[in-house]
């Protein structure tokens, strides 16, 4: 005879645990690096904006 039953299904169980544990760290990784981007994109943003204005008050300024 086996140890185990022909319906015991610990195995299965703990692939199952496994696979849900990759898949939250995956949807984690996921979010953090759309996050990481999205603050990228809000700085470059902000960045040419002060560019455009600095040089609209150097032109403006040396029209005076």
């Amino acid at each position: 005879m086996t140890d185990h039953d022909w319906d015991d299904d610990s195995g299965y169980r703990d692939a199952v645990r496994r696979a849900e544990r990759a898949t939250r760290f995956g949807w984690a990784a996921i979010a953090g690096t759309t996050g990481v981007l999205g603050c990228a994109l809000i700085v470059m943003a902000v960045v040419c904006a002060v560019a455009v204005v600095a040089g609209l008050y150097v032109v403006v300024s040396m029209n005076r």
